[in-house]
């Protein structure tokens, strides 16, 4: 897991040198940034369900990416995966007396799995997200549905898709998963991801463009329309 634990390390060290916490001076993205901690948790979590156990999910953070900005979307992926878990221990005690050091044990048991999945389910994509999204910023038209089908829907598909191949070729799929069937489980996964990160892209540009970092209305409406 050295790979995983550099590239985490990595990540954390650019984000925090741009202050991320800064962001959150912003009132207006500070609830909308509360909810996320506390929904994308068990969100993260119901990988659990899967009968293979594979670390399969929505993962959020294009759509983080999207709201908060790369550095403290990267930032928020600890809270996130640090609740999933916690909530995943605590379930395997339920109905128990609460033994913390056993609790503990569990959780210290599965950091290399917990680096692991945050990096190729959250950094990664949240990475990729970001490089896709200041592409289509220099390249492509200045335009509302190039933000919203561009950077909310089809940069989540590739953001997510790639992640797959580069955790593929990194060797990192499970033993008990042939390549074939984890690249096309992401592929189908990236879909609902784009699917979800679109909608909520189009609805906050619609109804709160202010929960948007990356968003203004001067870059992508007309001049008219932005003036109103």
């Amino acid at each position: 897991m050295t790979l995983e634990w550099a590239m985490a390390l990595a990540a954390l060290a650019v984000a925090l040198l741009f202050r991320p916490w800064q962001t959150l001076r912003h009132q207006g993205l500070q609830n909308p940034w509360l909810t996320a901690m506390l929904i994308l948790p068990w969100v993260w979590w119901t990988k659990n369900l899967l009968p293979t156990n594979l670390p399969l999910h929505i993962s959020g953070a294009c759509l983080l990416v999207l709201m908060f900005g790369w550095p403290l979307a990267i930032v928020s992926l600890l809270p996130i995966v640090l609740g999933a878990a916690l909530i995943d221990v605590l379930g395997r005690v339920h109905g128990q007396s609460l033994d913390w050091s056993h609790a503990w044990d569990l959780l210290s048991g599965q950091v290399d799995a917990i680096v692991a999945q945050t990096v190729w389910m959250g950094m990664l994509p949240a990475t990729l997200s970001l490089a896709l999204g200041l592409s289509m910023r220099r390249y492509m038209p200045r335009h509302l549905f190039v933000f919203i089908l561009g950077r909310g829907f089809f940069g989540t598909v590739l953001a997510m898709t790639l992640s797959a191949v580069l955790a593929a070729l990194a060797g990192r799929v499970p033993a008990e998963s042939s390549t074939e069937d984890w690249l096309l489980a992401h592929w189908l996964l990236a879909w609902g991801e784009a699917f979800a990160t679109g909608m909520f892209t189009a609805i906050f540009v619609a109804f709160k463009p202010h929960w948007l970092l990356t968003y203004t209305d001067e870059r992508y409406l007309p001049p008219s329309a932005a003036q109103k």
